[in-house]
């Protein structure tokens, strides 16, 4: 039996490499990342029948300097740190795993959601410091229940999230060039509304577009200064959809009530981002679809499209971002 290589770019756990490689099987070969070393990632790259990649940066020079390439395979959906014209130029198709990390990135933006309104990173830490804050707790603190949840964007993870948000009694409101079918919208219990009524009375906006030049500082200054005082923002999406630096403006002049990020412009965050410095502010390392138990159903996904390519058989639709 033949065997192809994939050249996975991201640096990944032991554990999680002996789940990608199990399901791998002897058709393919995984040659893993060690390193971000460009010269590593470049060799990689460029010897491999596939490529796999998650928030590595995949730059044209790499595409077009590969031979025999077959398919560039995204680990998740977003797809920004992706040449993609020069993928188109080299013929190369990408794709994606659609709704595959759906869930635990869901998980993870209700999970801010819970701890911005309840502070819970903050009242762990005074707890380890001896300072018990049980009184001032219930002044600083604000339940989901009532309030109403604006998603940007309607794709798998939001539709995830209005989902997993029904049992908190919250209203969910949604703005998307794309609009779902009615059907959808009655069973997750989703509205849709124009993008000024969505920032004007949500209590906690939450990120799930894709970063486009249309989207890249979507909520900016101005727009964050129409929000409703004491909203907050979560983004579990793309860093440059939302200003950093008037997110925490927002946050230090007491109009916003806090915020959740997990996707930054700049990753990893350098010390002087302004967000680091705020306790009302929840910080996760762009990790939400980073779940151990989910690393399988992924692998598969993505290996899967790599059998189809070889197999001669079309992509899903959703997964297809160039064509072959």
């Amino acid at each position: 039996m033949p065997s192809y290589t994939v050249a996975c770019l991201d640096v990944f756990a032991p554990g999680v490499r002996d789940i990608i490689s199990s399901v791998a099987g002897d058709d393919f070969v995984i040659r893993f990342a060690e390193t971000y070393d460009a010269e590593e990632q470049k060799g990689l790259a460029t010897s491999a029948d596939f490529i796999l990649v998650g928030g590595a940066q995949l730059p044209g020079s790499y595409i077009e300097s590969g031979k025999g390439l077959r398919l560039i395979q995204k680990w998740g959906i977003g797809v920004d740190k992706i040449d993609l014209d020069a993928a188109r130029r080299a013929r190369v198709p990408v794709a994606i795993t659609a709704g595959a990390n759906a869930g635990p990135v869901a998980e993870l933006a209700i999970g801010l959601m819970l701890a911005v309104y309840r502070r819970i990173p903050f009242a762990d830490r005074n707890l380890r410091e001896g300072r018990w804050l049980k009184s001032e707790m219930r002044g600083w603190c604000h339940q989901i229940d009532g309030k109403t949840v604006g998603l940007l964007g309607f794709g798998a993870i939001a539709r995830m999230v209005a989902h997993r948000l029904r049992g908190f009694d919250a209203e969910i409101v949604y703005h998307d060039v794309n609009p779902a079918d009615r059907v959808t919208e009655r069973a997750l219990r989703a509205r849709l509304v124009p993008f000024d009524e969505l920032i004007a009375r949500s209590d906690i906006v939450s990120v799930h577009t894709p970063l486009t030049a249309a989207t890249r500082g979507l909520l900016d200054a101005p727009t964050i200064g129409r929000m409703k005082p004491g909203a907050i923002v979560i983004n579990t999406a793309r860093g440059g959809i939302v200003d950093e630096a008037a997110l925490a403006e927002a946050i230090r002049s007491g109009h916003l009530a806090g915020a959740g990020i997990d996707a930054f412009a700049a990753e990893p965050v350098g010390p002087d981002n302004p967000l680091l410095t705020l306790d009302r502010v929840v910080l996760t390392p762009h990790a939400g679809g980073g779940v151990l138990d989910n690393v399988e159903n992924v692998a598969r996904h993505a290996l899967g499209n790599m059998r189809k390519v070889l197999d001669g058989k079309p992509l899903s639709p959703a997964d297809v971002v160039v064509a072959a």
